[in-house]
């Protein structure tokens, strides 16, 4: 679909011709005048209504995201936000205050991780919750490509994960999800639920990571605490799963360097060594 024909849908103008932004793997992105136009060839039912959902979310919790002007099964029309300089430590203040938020359960409404249908649901048991409405589709999906590995992905799920109290993640936060615009730091592309604020600690320190001076930021505004540190490269197999899902095998995403980047992106000794202690313990279970 042409881009200026969304905008036409939802009753809005824009001059000129548009322009491509970068969308990832997913999305056709266009800038026209004031908005950003979101397409993708064939998307999967409810996927743009899920983001408009997300980013709602995110905004009545306090957090910078793009405006949604328009929704649709064919397209999203949002906000389009100029970028300004780096601001970790204000990005840090803005996360640490979203996750120290409580919500009565861990929730999750029917949505998507990249195109992966997610199943939402409640409850009131972490561990439960996150291996069934997260990890078991993406094993179930990936199985055949594990290399045998998906019975020790399994065990890695049956004792307790830490459970600080259910937090509203952004769900898919690595730094191509960020934009510092002028007024500060905005999240884009969220896959919204309640969970543990792990999931998102996790997801920052994979694929290139966040610097050291926003860990810095983060950690004086809410410590982590050690026995959540330990759990990091648990939560990141969701990710992992959904990087083997959309590209390829568990193998070489645990040997991609870029995958553990913790002496880089500013995690904590605990994680570093713990993260060393996981890749063979994939193996070993």
């Amino acid at each position: 679909m042409d881009p200026r024909k969304l905008l036409e849908r939802a009753g809005l103008e824009a001059k000129g011709v548009p322009q491509s932004l970068y969308g990832g793997d997913i999305s056709r992105v266009y800038r026209l005048g004031a908005y950003v136009v979101k397409l993708a060839p064939n998307p999967p039912l409810g996927l743009f209504p899920a983001e408009a959902r997300g980013l709602k979310a995110l905004a009545e919790r306090g957090v910078r995201v793009p405006r949604v002007f328009f929704a649709s099964e064919e397209g999203l029309i949002l906000e389009y936000l100029p970028e300004g300089p780096p601001d970790w430590e204000g990005l840090a203040r803005m996360l640490a205050g979203l996750h120290r938020q409580r919500e009565a359960v861990y929730r999750a409404e029917a949505g998507f991780l990249g195109t992966f249908p997610l199943p939402g649901g409640e409850g009131r048991e972490w561990t439960e919750f996150f291996f069934s409405r997260r990890i078991e589709p993406l094993l179930q999906a990936t199985w055949d490509r594990l290399e045998g590995l998906g019975p020790r992905v399994e065990a890695l799920f049956q004792r307790p994960l830490p459970a600080e109290g259910p937090a509203p993640l952004h769900g898919d936060l690595w730094h191509g999800n960020l934009r510092f615009t002028p007024e500060g730091p905005a999240l884009l592309d969220p896959s919204f639920f309640v969970g543990e604020r792990g999931v998102d600690l996790a997801m920052m320190r994979l694929f290139g990571g966040f610097p050291k001076v926003f860990w810095q930021a983060y950690q004086a505004l809410y410590p982590i605490p050690e026995e959540v540190e330990e759990a990091l490269p648990q939560y990141q197999v969701y990710y992992l799963l959904a990087h083997v899902h959309f590209f390829g095998s568990l193998l070489n995403q645990l040997t991609l360097p870029t995958v553990y980047p913790g002496e880089i992106s500013g995690g904590g000794g605990t994680f570093k060594k713990k993260k060393k202690e996981y890749i063979r313990a994939i193996y070993t279970i």
